[in-house]
C-alpha cells in the first residue's frame, strides 16, 4: 500500500443537507478509529426545508459533531437535548444500542460529522451523551487551530477516547504556512474542507489538496508540512491502526454479519437492544433500517 494516498470522496445527502462522504470508501475504510466522515455543507437551506434527520439507531460506534457554521438540535433516548454551536462539539456513545435526531436551527450550516469505531471491549458499553462548548485553541505560521481530540503542541482535548486519537481542526483567513509534528505510531487522514492547501509529508513530493479528496498517510512520518495561499479550513485525523475488523452497515458497527442483521432486526421491532429505546420531541416517525437479509456484509479491512 502507498505511504501518502488521495482517495476521492463521493458527494451525497443527508436530511436535505448536501455532504461530501471521505470515510469510508472502497479504497480506504478506517484512519485509526475513525470510521466515517461526512463534511456536511457549507449550505444555504431553504426556507421551508432545511436538515431534518428523524430519529435513527446507532450501535458500536461514537458520533463525534464538529459544528463550523450553523445550529442544529440533538435529541437521543437518554432524555438529552442540545443545540451544537460554532466551535462545539456533540459525542454520543452508542455502545449496546442508542437512537437521536438531529434538527437545524439555522438557515445555513456547516459541520464534520464523524464515528469512532469502539474497541471490542467498549462496544457493548452503556450509551452517553456529552456536549463540549469549549475546545483547546492553538496557533501557527497563520492557523488556527482547534484541538477536536487527543494532543498536539502541549494541550489535550478534553473529549474522552478509548483508543489514542487525534482531531486537528485548521483555518486561516489568508496565506499560511506551518509544519506540523505528527506521531509516527499513528495513520493519519486530511479533508480541505474549504479553499486549497499544498501537503508535504516528510520526506514525500508536496500536494495539492482541495475539498473532494482525502489524503492518507500510512503510519511512519513525524512531521506535514502545510501551505496556503489564501484563506482555507481543513481537518487532520489520526490514530493507531485498529488491530480489530469493525463491520460497517447502515448506522451500525459489528463485527459479523449475523450481528448487523440482529441490530437491524430489533431496531425494527423495538426489542432486544432497542426494547423502549425511543426518541420524545421529534414530530415525525421514526427512520426503519433497510432490509439486510440479501447483503454480503463485510469488515472494513
Amino acid at each position: 500500500m502507498p505511504l501518502v494516498e488521495k482517495i476521492p470522496g463521493h458527494p451525497g445527502d443527508v436530511g436535505g443537507l448536501p455532504i461530501n462522504r471521505a470515510l469510508p470508501t472502497a479504497r480506504r475504510r478506517l484512519v485509526g478509529a475513525w470510521c466515517f466522515l461526512d463534511h456536511a455543507g457549507p449550505a444555504d437551506l431553504a426556507p421551508d426545508g432545511g436538515m431534518r434527520v428523524a430519529p435513527h439507531p446507532h450501535t458500536g460506534l461514537q458520533t463525534f459533531s464538529w459544528m463550523i457554521e450553523g445550529e442544529i438540535l440533538h435529541r437521543d433516548s437518554l432524555g438529552s437535548e442540545q443545540v451544537l454551536r460554532p466551535g462545539q462539539v456533540n459525542l454520543m456513545t452508542a455502545g449496546r444500542g442508542i437512537a437521536h435526531s438531529e434538527e437545524s436551527l439555522s438557515a445555513r450550516l456547516q459541520l464534520a460529522q464523524l464515528w469512532i469505531a469502539l474497541p471490542d471491549a467498549q462496544r457493548f458499553c452503556a450509551p452517553a451523551f456529552e456536549h463540549f462548548a469549549t475546545l483547546p485553541r492553538l496557533a501557527a505560521g497563520g492557523f488556527a487551530l482547534t484541538l477536536l481530540a487527543g494532543e498536539h503542541g502541549g494541550a489535550r482535548s478534553p473529549v474522552p477516547q478509548h483508543t489514542p486519537l487525534l482531531g486537528l481542526d485548521l483555518a486561516s483567513a489568508g496565506a499560511a504556512e506551518t509544519v506540523l509534528a505528527l506521531r509516527p505510531g499513528f495513520e493519519h487522514g486530511l479533508m480541505v474542507l474549504e479553499g486549497s492547501v499544498e501537503l508535504s509529508p516528510a520526506g514525500e513530493p508536496a500536494q495539492r489538496l482541495e475539498p473532494g479528496s482525502l489524503l492518507y498517510l500510512a503510519p511512519g512520518f513525524d512531521a506535514l508540512a502545510l501551505r496556503a495561499e489564501a484563506a482555507c479550513r481543513l481537518l487532520l485525523l489520526g490514530g493507531e491502526p485498529l488491530t480489530e475488523q469493525p463491520l460497517l452497515w447502515w448506522n451500525f458497527v459489528g463485527r459479523s454479519g449475523e450481528e448487523i442483521h440482529q441490530f437491524a432486526a430489533d431496531w425494527n421491532a423495538g426489542s432486544g437492544a432497542f426494547a423502549g429505546v425511543e426518541v420524545q420531541g421529534f414530530d415525525g416517525p421514526r427512520l426503519l433500517a433497510p432490509d439486510a437479509s440479501q447483503l454480503r456484509l463485510r469488515t472494513t479491512e
